[in-house]
């Protein structure tokens, strides 16, 4: 049996302490209107404001979309970041809108980290009327891969449910 160096046993055991439920961190109570609800298998339910949604590192990106006129700066958290701060793991997501618009969001767009939860477009927050206030957004047109049909499908505006599938 060949010997395991140290620091390869020791990097092992950081990655399997890092993985999913290792970083769960519990996440305050709404204060504000709630604008997503993250349902976990077995029944924990967790519902975010827009203060516990702008408390998640902030990513924005540029892009031009089919529904809009000309580039757009979303500003927003990564499906990557909330999906690790809550310790969520599964198989995929299942997007649902306000008006029962639903669809599934396999879990490579979770790890890929280019799907990104938009609360503010060119800086201003998103009403109803204007597809907000949260919606799901990718990077358009960084890949076409992203202008493709199957991305636009995931495309959630007016997002307001997360159910995690195991």
């Amino acid at each position: 049996m060949l010997p395991i160096p140290r620091a390869l046993l020791l990097a092992m055991a950081l990655l399997v302490a890092s993985g999913p439920g290792a970083t769960a961190q519990p996440l305050p109570g709404p204060e504000g209107p709630v604008l997503l609800t993250l349902s976990q298998p077995g029944g924990q339910t967790i519902r975010l404001d827009r203060a516990a949604l702008a408390a998640f590192p902030a990513t924005s990106l540029r892009t031009t979309t089919i529904w809009t006129a000309g580039p757009q700066t979303f500003t927003g958290v990564t499906l990557r970041d909330l999906m690790t701060r809550i310790g969520a793991g599964g198989q995929a997501l299942r997007a649902h809108a306000v008006n029962d618009y639903a669809i599934d969001i396999p879990w490579s767009d979770v790890t890929s980290g280019t799907a990104l939860i938009a609360y503010t477009r060119n800086g201003q927050p998103m009403s109803v009327r204007d597809k907000g206030p949260l919606w799901l957004v990718y990077p358009y047109d960084s890949d076409p891969v992203f202008r493709q049909e199957t991305h636009h499908a995931r495309s959630v505006w007016q997002l307001d449910r997360i159910e995690v599938i195991p």
